[in-house]
């Protein structure tokens, strides 16, 4: 199976009704989807996270009750 050319609507058609044929993508067509992938989104991942979302992030990871976070922390569930 060829995957060339795969820019053109008959081409992705066809390799989908191939795909369909052999139950699944064998190993070299996941290698070279991978490959591909990994080119497009290579420069986002090297972006990094912005400052904003990983202050976020620490936010979250903060468990329920913290000291530092005196009741802030704790869930209001109504009963007091």
């Amino acid at each position: 199976m060829k995957l060339q050319g795969l820019n053109s609507r008959g081409s992705v058609e066809q390799v989908m009704k191939d795909v369909k044929k052999q139950g699944g993508l064998n190993a070299e067509i996941q290698s070279r989807i991978g490959h591909q992938l990994r080119a497009m989104y290579d420069d986002v991942v090297r972006q990094g996270v912005p400052d904003r979302f990983a202050e976020l992030i620490r936010k979250l990871d903060v468990p329920q009750g913290d000291p530092q976070l005196g009741n802030a922390g704790d869930k209001n569930d109504g009963g007091e």
